[in-house]
């Protein structure tokens, strides 16, 4: 699939078995097809992946825009890490490197944090989960890895973009992120490509550990161009009393399949996971998502929300599993779609699996329309009825847009709301 990659020189003997393994488990694979329950619903028979090769270094490619490299509060980031074709650009608080974070690209990581990216690596995601998560695996040279010292407080959001411009081109990328009891940050990561005429392919996978009492906001903005083929394998742990807060932005891409899971482990474990996503022209958007409930004592909060338009489709399908013995949970998961044209389409399948008897898990999910009456109620007081849609559209982001931090991301999302509709 992608000739001429030599792989593993210069790399720790566990980065090199790391990608041994996953090169194996690509090479007996095949891509998945729509007879696999996790697939039925999204075809990639079109994606044309004899193509694709990682974009050459020397080649000419644009720089991302200035304002994707904006601070998300104030005037800097506590770090930021710039990732493209023609390099790397990382930055970090000279205070927040002595109290022993680390916040680097991965191929510094594999060079300068051995020690810590080896906690971390393949310890949370399965390289062999299907072809697409092998490729990651075996090739993952864009990435980030976040260490966070035991009782550190990381004040000032960490930011970090992925920018993967180029017809043909393929970015493979890994996120690690470690966070020791009793810390806390907010990171946010985001993807993002101008649109070209040809295909794009990214393949990624995110692990992330949240420690003891430990506390983590983590936002993932998508904002490919929309000719990217983009899948992602991301899994979650959350120990003893940490809590995790994990938001979705998804407004960019071809064609997105994301499987996301939060595993929580230790009792009193908090989850919670947003989602937003917008979709139009022919874009599909497929999300697969798993809150488990491994101890007693823990909750899980999920709720995302779409809109489509034209003749694009969303699929999201969600499982609550609750294990044997983790008595007192408190699962919820929601999905709510608003379909703006006759043509576009919306699959909502919630799901849960309770082997314990204590429990309290509830799930639901709807598919409508912008509701007449409501427009009609805006255009008699003067509202133009493109104007009247925006309002009702905004309105029903907003549960998702208020959990989301920053006001410059939620202006970011709002305007391609915007963007969209127009």
């Amino acid at each position: 699939m992608i000739p001429g990659i030599e792989k593993g020189q210069g790399e720790p003997e566990f980065v090199r078995a790391y990608r041994a393994r996953a090169w194996d488990a690509f090479a007996r694979m095949k891509l998945p097809a729509t007879t696999e329950e996790a697939w039925r619903r999204t075809d990639i028979r079109k994606l044309d992946a004899g193509r694709f090769a990682p974009a050459a270094p020397d080649e000419a490619h644009p720089d991302p825009p200035i304002w994707l490299l904006e601070p998300l509060a104030g005037d800097k980031h506590g770090g930021q890490i710039t990732i493209t074709p023609n390099g790397v650009e990382a930055f970090l608080d000279n205070e927040l490197a002595e109290k022993g974070v680390v916040f680097t690209d991965l191929k510094t990581a594999i060079r300068k944090h051995p020690e810590t990216l080896e906690k971390v690596l393949g310890q949370l995601v399965n390289a062999e989960e299907d072809k697409l998560s092998a490729l990651a695996g075996a090739f993952a040279e864009q990435g980030v890895l976040l260490y966070v010292p035991k009782g550190v407080v990381v004040e000032t959001p960490l930011h970090s973009v992925l920018w993967g411009p180029g017809v043909g081109n393929a970015y493979f990328s890994h996120l690690l992120v470690w966070m020791e009891e009793g810390s806390s940050a907010t990171y946010v990561h985001e993807y993002a490509s101008p649109t070209e005429n040809g295909q794009v392919l990214h393949s990624g996978i995110v692990e992330v550990h949240v420690g003891e009492a430990a506390n983590l906001r983590f936002v993932e903005l998508q904002s490919w161009g929309e000719n990217v083929w983009n899948f992602t394998h991301e899994r979650a742990r959350v120990d003893r009393a940490g809590e995790l807060d994990w938001i979705f932005g998804a407004v960019g891409s071809h064609l997105t399949k994301n499987f996301s899971e939060i595993d929580l482990v230790g009792e009193g474990a908090t989850g919670r996971m947003s989602g937003f996503y917008f979709t139009d022209g022919v874009q599909h958007f497929d999300h697969d998502t798993q809150q488990n409930h491994n101890a007693p004592h823990t909750t899980s909060d999920l709720l995302f929300k779409g809109a489509l338009e034209d003749q694009s489709r969303s699929v999201w399908q969600g499982m609550i599993y609750v294990a044997p013995g983790a008595q007192k949970t408190d699962g919820y998961q929601a999905n709510r779609n608003l379909v703006l044209s006759r043509e576009a389409r919306a699959d909502s399948i919630p799901g849960l699996e309770i082997l314990a008897d204590d429990v309290r898990c509830t799930h639901g999910a709807t598919v409508g329309k912008v509701d007449p009456e409501e427009v009609f109620y805006l255009r008699s007081r003067g509202i133009p009825e493109g104007e009247a849609e925006r309002l009702i559209v905004e309105g029903f982001f907003d549960p998702i847009m208020q959990r989301i931090p920053f006001d410059k991301v939620r202006q970011r999302l709002e305007q391609g709301i915007v963007d969209k509709l127009s």
